[in-house]
């Protein structure tokens, strides 16, 4: 077999020059050209156990002796080009084979390895298993506990069966005629929403790791993305339904049609759909959803209404006994994945870059793009957490998993390993705490190709402990060029990554056919694999039987995986009850304290007794992933057991620097303030026996939201407990962080009629800060606003402030002010007056702003054309300057051209269309031409990095930054793969081809008549 080592660039330059491959590669980056020059060499060989790799292939050259290269313009441009050309030269495709060839050391699966230039570490081999025809577009693999494979085919993508578009946004988000019903679709009335999606399963026979047998489970499905063998059946995602196909004699045919368990997840978006199944150590079965789709989650023959809207990414869960449906954690990236640790920690992997992923806490809300995908469904969280901390690296790596297979060398053990698509390779970075959450560090690539056709998508460990990557083999992975057609169904690879000098296979087995004490032997396996399927067939058994052995172990204070383990197993049994929580709270493992406090979370309810057990574990529990949970756990307990635990949590000051535990402790108080705001506002009762006040964490963290909350929501009740937070605080600090959660509450809005009550706290209290009693219109606070607003003397910062205050609750007499404004030296100063100058409709502020508009810097600039586009009367007086020469209409971009469209329904755009011609759409036939005629430049000419810089920086940095550089209208180019010329020439060509999240133009038209 040839070692995927065998097959790389050569440290060492060719000695002679028939034996070079010169390239040059255009980084082309918005017109922003930079060269590379480089020389390599190609060698292939290698063989483990055999001189040649098959009788109907030429033999390969031996590892020492390089292939010489004689490569003409223009394929010397592009080094994966040439590499791809020559591997065709030297060996035939490899197509038509029925039988999946394995580990052979002769056959098909070798000689594309060799093709396709895949490289992995030297204590690494890399096996082919799978490949067209035997395999495509495999989006979703895993094992069951037999052993065996399962492989979703994702060969609808990216177009539903039976359905017609009726509308599509800019990000993709598509509107159907009609909703899919879920299968079977044999019948006429269903037959055109039959696709081409199926479910096969590979198995390994006879141990030899050939996966040669294949077994078609189910075909015909439409937009299908997971599959998930257990409870007697088998569960299928295929969007937007949750399906069961019952199979209780696992003889993998169906024992009749599905039965639709949940129904309403989002199709709007095909690679943004629920994705990912797997089983939760806790007997929930998991799953994602991305980005893009709108899911209305109903449980059929259940609800009547939706159960929950789900806007946009995050993880979800479903309790099949008890058929509880609930959000896990909201956000995330595109979400296409979910790993489960060995500890029960939930991650997954990110579409952006400068990270490897998010680390999912329960009831967590995490980072989304909030402009595309809207706002978190708590209009109280205040905050989100960010993804995993990681140094600035390319995206994405959207899937990975923590390796705990026990079979690779060890020093991959605990890793973080990814599949990254797009720059194709498989990265390998270390994993480390960061408080109760994790920070990433890359050190290594386990799979690195110059195959431009390596795409991988998802990545398991096996029964063997290998790693199995599923390949979805094309030349891009673009949505939008997929939904033009370019894309190539027929082609998927899956591989395995094994140590090297392991032999490959595995002896066929069935885990159904082990006794309950066997399978609670395989809970010590270094091989999480084992003990997670082994868990599974537990949980598919529930035999009290073992109950007693499982609480023998955890009575003996075993410690470790094997401890946690065994409290999974008990749970899974129908062991856990309070009785038992009350012993493994005081269990030395830590995670066995975790999981006891998030199984008793779930149950949703506490005895008195188990109120002050969790009481008192908060208050003196040393591992802060343990307090992390004990906060989650909160937020779903009553207040009467919750609010205690809070409190004794808030007293641990070494969280108040945490990633993670602030916030969570912040929602675990917020979802009681609606309920029961009383037990909240008791907790803050300075004469109480515990007063959170003076703790560094409620300092720095609570006490500002907890006033912002009730500030935000309004009506008599909340704002009453405004004025008791108030009248509560013990000293100026606590009172000031109260006036500026209060303040927060109403930016961008004026104050509503208080209660008396308040309007005392707040004048006893100071009354604020001068913005806040602006905001309260009080009279002398808006003469010495404008004062200040207008003194160059005073702080900036102060200065800046005033003006968007004025911005958001417009005062007639500020328009002078922030007119003289714009005359001063300070940017901040001018761009703070601009974007407050699109709050007024006055003359004398728009004739101001068309004076400075020549003199002022172009971030002020682009402020000035969205505030003077905004109104009919600015936009008149806009068009009037270009007329006569005052302004340059080439300063004006072409979504400010639009914007002036749009102003007053369309009132001015024949004279829009005299000062900057008519708008014009390129057919797709030209964009191509265009296209490929900037590629040709590039590629016919060196390119000139100093010139290209100039002109990047004119053109692209106002908006786009690129290393710390630019503006922040746009995607920082940094993390983006620049060396993609096709993707980058699209997206420089026709701008608005791909919008990214976060991106996207919204037009607005207020009642008073602005479009912004």
């Amino acid at each position: 077999m040839i070692a995927a080592t065998d097959v790389r660039i050569s440290d060492n330059p060719p000695s002679r020059p028939d034996e070079l491959l010169s390239f040059r590669l255009g980084i082309f980056v918005n017109r922003l050209c930079a060269p590379l020059t480089g020389q390599a060499d190609l060698r292939v060989g290698g063989l483990q156990g055999s001189e040649s790799v098959s009788t109907q292939y030429p033999p390969l050259k031996p590892l020492s002796d390089p292939i010489p290269l004689k490569i003409q313009s223009p394929i010397s441009k592009s080094p994966i080009l040439a590499i791809a050309l020559l591997a065709f030269a030297v060996v035939p495709p490899v197509c038509g084979a029925d039988r999946v060839t394995g580990p052979d050391t002769r056959g098909s699966a070798d000689t594309t390895i060799a093709m396709n230039g895949l490289r992995t570490p030297r204590d690494l081999a890399l096996d082919l298993i799978a490949k067209e025809p035997a395999i495509a577009q495999p989006v979703f693999l895993n094992f069951d506990e037999r052993g065996r494979m399962w492989v979703v085919q994702y060969l609808q993508y990216p177009d539903p069966a039976g359905l017609r578009m009726v509308s599509r946004d800019s990000v993709w988000r598509i509107v159907y005629d009609k909703k899919k019903p879920p299968p079977p679709y044999d019948t006429p009335e269903k037959a055109a929403f039959r696709g081409a999606d199926r479910i096969v399963i590979f198995e390994d026979v006879d141990g030899d790791g050939s996966f040669a047998r294949k077994t078609t489970f189910i075909e015909g499905l439409n937009i299908t993305t997971a599959v998930c063998r257990g409870r007697g059946g088998v569960w299928v995602l295929s969007p937007p339904h949750l399906l069961f196909y019952p199979d209780a004699n696992a003889d993998d045919v169906p024992d009749g049609p599905p039965v639709t368990v949940l129904d309403g997840f989002g199709l709007e978006d095909s690679h943004s759909v629920a994705n990912s199944l797997r089983w939760g150590p806790d007997g929930w079965l998991y799953g994602a959803v991305g980005s893009t789709v709108m899911s209305d989650i109903v449980r059929p023959g259940i609800d009547r209404e939706p159960l929950i809207r789900i806007t946009g990414q995050g993880i979800w869960r479903y309790h099949p006994e008890t058929q509880r449906f609930e959000m896990f954690a909201e956000g995330g990236g595109n979400t296409f994945g979910v790993e489960i640790d060995s500890k029960g920690r939930i991650f997954s992997g990110h579409n952006g870059g400068d990270t490897r992923g998010f680390h999912y806490v329960q009831g967590g809300y995490l980072r989304k793009g909030f402009e595309k995908h809207g706002e978190l469904s708590n209009p109280y969280a205040f905050g989100y957490f960010p993804q995993m901390q990681h140094a600035a690296v390319p995206r994405f790596t959207h899937n990975f998993l923590l390796y705990d297979g026990g079979a690779l060398p060890q020093r991959y053990w605990g890793k973080l390993i990814g599949v990254d698509p797009i720059n194709r390779y498989v990265p390998l970075a270390e994993i480390r705490p960061r408080g109760a959450t994790f920070a990433t560090r890359d050190i290594d690539a386990v799979i690195s190709s110059e195959d431009p056709r390596f795409r991988p998508v998802d990545i398991k460990h096996g029964p063997d402990g290998a790693l199995y990557i599923a390949d979805w083999h094309d030349f891009q992975v673009n949505h939008y060029r997929n939904h033009e057609g370019k894309i190539t169904r027929e082609d998927g690879r899956i591989y395995r990554v094994r140590a090297a000098v392991a032999k490959p296979g595995y002896a066929p087995f069935d885990l159904n056919r082990k006794t309950s004490a066997e399978l609670l032997e395989l809970l010590r396996s270094e091989n999480r694999w084992w003990r997670e399927t082994a868990l599974q067939v537990l949980a598919d058994r529930r035999d009290p039987a073992l109950v007693g052995p499982l609480r023998e172990v955890l009575s003996t204070n075993a410690t470790g995986q094997h401890a946690l383990d065994a409290l999974w197993a008990l749970n899974l049994s129908g062991g856990f009850n309070e009785a038992t929580a009350h012993t493994l709270l005081e269990h030395p493992e830590p995670y066995v304290r975790l999981w006891t406090v998030r199984l008793l979370g779930d149950s949703g309810g506490a005895s008195p007794a188990m109120a002050r057990a969790l009481k008192d574990l908060a208050g003196r529990e040393p591992h802060v992933e343990v307090r992390s949970q004990m906060a989650a756990t909160a937020k779903r307990l009553p207040a009467g057991v919750a609010v205690p635990m809070v409190g004794a949590l808030l007293a641990h000051d070494e969280d108040s620097d945490d990633p993670y535990v602030p916030l969570q402790l912040w929602w675990a108080l917020e979802s009681k303030c609606a309920t029961d705001s009383a037990a909240v506002l008791a907790l803050f009762d300075a004469s109480a026996e515990f007063s959170p006040w003076r703790l560094p964490l409620v300092r720095a963290h609570i006490t500002s939201r907890l006033m912002r909350r009730f500030a935000a929501a309004g009506g008599t009740q909340n704002l009453l407990a405004c004025a008791r937070l108030l009248r509560l605080a013990p000293d100026a600090g606590s009172r000031s962080e109260l006036l500026k959660g209060f303040e927060q509450a109403f930016e961008g809005r004026s104050l509503p009629v208080m209660p008396d009550a308040l309007v005392d706290a707040l004048v006893l209290a100071g009354g604020g800060s001068l913005s806040l009693r602006v905001r309260q219109r009080d009279p002398a606070a808006l003469l010495e606003a404008l004062r200040v607003m207008s003194d160059a003397s005073a702080p900036t910062l102060e200065r800046v402030r005033l003006a968007a205050t004025f911005g958001e609750v417009p005062h007639p007499p500020a328009a002078e002010k922030l007119a003289s404004m714009l005359a001063d030296r300070n940017p901040k100063v001018v761009q703070a007056a601009l974007a407050a100058s699109a709050a007024y409709d006055d003359p004398a502020l728009t004739r101001a702003i068309l004076a400075g508009f020549p003199r002022f810097a172009a971030a002020e600039q682009t402020i000035a054309q969205s505030v003077l586009t905004s109104r009919r009367a600015s936009a008149e007086a806009l068009l009037q300057a270009i007329e006569g020469g005052i302004v340059d209409a080439r300063s004006f971009p072409a979504e400010m051209q639009e914007k002036l469209r749009l102003v007053d329904a369309g009132a001015l755009t024949n004279r829009v269309e005299r000062v900057f011609g008519e708008k014009h759409t390129p057919s797709s036939e030209a964009l191509e031409r265009e296209i490929a005629r900037v590629v040709a430049v590039i590629q016919a000419g060196q390119g000139s990095p100093y010139r290209g810089r100039a002109l990047y920086e004119q053109r692209c940095a106002g908006c786009h930054r690129l290393h710390s550089k630019g503006g922040d209208l746009a995607p920082d180019l940094t993390s983006y793969k620049r060396d993609d010329i096709a993707t980058l020439v699209l997206n420089i060509v026709k701008p608005n081809a791909e919008i990214r999240e976060g991106y996207e133009s919204v037009v607005l038209t207020t009642t008073n008549g602005a479009t912004h």
